[in-house]
């Protein structure tokens, strides 16, 4: 069977092409053949070329128009390139067009990204979605591997050559697989919510780490918290959500959560696979949006991970902007006043240190805005409610009387229910 994760291992050297239909996408497109060349990169494979092209309209065959397919041939055979990379998202019958033509492995943006997350993926359910986001994938491109077999048809339907039977047995084959894996994702979800259902009985408060990957969501988990999470300086380093704890300067608890980075252009079957992972994102009680402020293109970064969070709805949760990174950047007010006024927002930079005390006390701000604090009577012998409140970090004030403990705080999850009986308002 086709296997895309072979690929890496069977080429060295990469062209990259972006097709664009005005001049106006030329930067942008400059910006994501940057990413792809890190992308390909990373997966040890050599960039040998790279170019965009301007098309006045697709073409259904190639993509390209019959005098643009002749230049970038001749530009494949000057390089000697193995591989040629789409930024473009090809059709599976424009893949096959391609590598008749060229002669050459023809592969798109979403297969680069593929591999990538497949050669990262550490625990079970990160493999499992890796697994069934190459299968959907492959699965209509299964065609490719059986070129050199005959598909002719002979005479009637029944009669077919050796590899279009071949073909249909693996397209049944990977249909099973997908089926299997599918179920098999139902089961670690379940257990990962049983994990979730656990933390919010404690009950924590819970915030999650979200941006774009390298935006520097694990380094800044790692420096609130003195977590060991791998934080590499490369797009998704890591794609397994780690949570630790987190004690805010009043003594609450939280826990913090670092989530798979966002691309542009990322595959929506991954976006799909990942939901499990990225419901982190959902059910927490406040998103830090991490921003790489260094990054030129940081603004369009923003847009994708807003338009993943809407996806996901979680666009209406408390979202508080982290601009990280400001030990590469120059100071710019206007530029900082700018990103102030737009949102809530606060400048760090998690590799030095700079700005973490602001952030906590953010984060602080943010908790205590969104609850209430409430007064109560505690009997003498009910102390162990008090603790557990205290251990929330959701005590204000306490005072031992005659009458009991009065206490003013905010409790949370099944604490609620019960200190009810002894709070104040109901007389």
């Amino acid at each position: 069977m086709f296997e895309v994760k072979e690929k890496p291992r069977l080429v060295e050297r990469a062209f990259l092409l972006s097709c664009i239909l005005s001049e106006r996408e030329r930067e942008v497109a400059g910006s994501l053949l940057d990413e792809l060349e890190e992308l390909t990169m990373n997966l040890g494979i050599k960039v040998v070329g790279r170019k965009i092209i301007r098309i006045r309209k697709t073409s259904p065959r190639f993509i390209l128009g019959k005098g643009k397919v002749d230049e970038l041939l001749n530009d494949l055979k000057v390089s000697n390139a193995d591989v040629l990379i789409f930024d473009n998202e090809i059709s599976p019958a424009q893949q096959r067009n391609w590598e008749s033509e060229s002669k050459t492995l023809v592969i798109d943006r979403h297969e680069i990204i593929l591999d990538v997350f497949a050669e990262r993926a550490q625990t079970k359910e990160a493999k499992l979605q890796v697994k069934l986001a190459r299968l959907e994938y492959s699965l209509p491109r299964l065609r490719r591997a059986w070129t050199h077999l005959s598909r002719q048809r002979g005479g009637g339907v029944t009669q077919r050559g050796e590899g279009e039977a071949q073909i249909e047995l693996d397209q049944r084959m990977v249909r099973d697989q997908i089926s299997a894996t599918r179920k098999e994702i139902v089961q670690v979800a379940k257990q990962r919510q049983t994990g979730r259902a656990r933390r919010q009985k404690l009950p924590l408060p819970t915030v999650a780490i979200v941006g774009y990957t390298n935006a520097g969501k694990s380094t800044l988990l790692n420096a609130l918290t003195g977590a060991n999470a791998l934080a590499e300086d490369k797009l998704f380093a890591t794609l397994d959500p780690t949570s630790r704890r987190l004690k805010l300067p009043s003594g609450r608890i939280v826990v913090l959560t670092d989530t798979v980075g966002f691309i542009r252009k990322l595959p929506h079957r991954l976006v799909d696979s990942f939901k499990a992972t990225l419901e982190e994102a959902i059910v927490s009680d406040v998103i830090l949006h991490i921003v790489d402020f260094s990054n030129p293109q940081y603004e369009a970064q923003m847009i994708t991970t807003d338009s993943v969070l809407t996806e996901l709805g979680a666009e209406d949760k408390q979202i508080l902007t982290v601009y990280n990174k400001m030990d590469r950047v120059d100071n710019d007010i206007e530029k900082l006043k700018a990103c102030t006024i737009a949102q809530r927002a606060v400048f760090v930079s998690a590799q030095s240190g700079f700005g973490m005390g602001q952030l906590l006390e953010e984060l602080e701000r943010l908790f205590s805005g969104s609850e209430q604090p409430e007064k109560f009577l505690i009997p003498l012998d009910q102390y162990g409610l008090v603790a557990r409140l205290k251990s929330q970090g959701g005590l204000n004030t306490e005072e031992i009387t005659d009458m009991g403990y009065e206490i003013e705080g905010k409790p949370r999850g099944d604490l609620i229910k019960a200190l009810g009986k002894y709070s104040q308002k109901n007389g």
